[in-house]
């Protein structure tokens, strides 16, 4: 199916003014090395190939939470608490409290189907990627010169710079430039492109979606942790050291504890 234009251009939009938005299976998930590589972005049924989720980071050494909230309008305990520590940190002028709000919110993620070119016989792999990334990658699907890269025939591959991150604080780097010449998605060496396009997976139910009950504990076992503590003021680390208490028990002993 032909990438969606008009959904791109809400996605772009919606990603450079986000006040105007409304709110794994590891083996399948790609991560770039460092240097230079060649990726294809593959189309997907539903015309769209640059999907976008939020997850919590900083819960402990969860590598990323998904957020039924954010995601699929679910309840979350983890908002529901970065969002109490916010309020309480404008109340009170509070910058510790507003940092560690700050740390539980939840962020976006990018992720779109690819093939790495040269590693074509490992299959489909899903990419996660940043804002930056994101936003680079919608422009050049909406500057006519480029058009629909993800098409099997007349699309076009993706040359990839991934630099690591030069020091502490730092932050690795991608940059993306589209090869000058079109090129067909699938050749001999490739194999079957229907077969390959059968096998885009779902990205939707790549993750592990837990309950609101399994996120409560994880966040209950983060506040009572010595993660927590360690990340925290002096004045944030007596409230989060309530072992066993539930997130609201743990958040008014914390406001009440002077």
């Amino acid at each position: 199916m032909a990438i969606n234009l008009e959904a791109m251009r809400a996605k772009l939009e919606q990603s450079k003014n986000p006040k105007k938005a409304q709110g794994g299976k590891n083996s399948t998930m790609w991560k770039p090395q460092a240097g230079a590589q060649h990726i294809r972005i593959l189309p997907t049924a539903d015309g769209d190939p640059f999907r976008e989720f939020h997850f919590h980071y900083n819960v402990g050494k969860n590598p990323g939470i998904y957020c039924n909230k954010r995601n699929d309008g679910g309840e979350c305990p983890i908002c529901d608490f970065a969002s109490k520590l916010w309020r309480e940190g404008t109340e009170t002028d509070d910058q510790n409290l507003k940092n560690e709000a700050k740390k539980l919110f939840a962020r976006k993620r990018y992720y779109s189907p690819v093939l790495v070119r040269g590693n074509e016989s490992e299959g489909v792999k899903i990419w996660a990627y940043g804002k930056t990334a994101y936003e680079t990658l919608l422009g050049y699907v909406l500057d006519p010169d480029y058009g629909d890269i993800t098409d099997p025939q007349t699309g076009t591959d993706i040359k990839l710079t991934y630099t690591l991150a030069s020091g502490p604080g730092a932050f690795p780097k991608t940059a993306l430039q589209p090869r000058r010449r079109p090129s067909i998605l699938c050749d001999d060496a490739v194999g079957n492109c229907e077969e390959l396009l059968d096998s885009v997976p779902v990205i939707d139910k790549l993750f592990d979606v837990k309950s609101t009950d399994e996120v409560q504990t994880l966040l209950d076992g983060y506040l009572s942790s010595d993660d927590s503590a360690e990340s925290s003021s002096n004045e944030t680390q007596r409230g989060k050291q309530q072992t066993g208490e539930s997130v609201d028990q743990a958040f008014a002993a914390f406001m009440n504890d002077e």
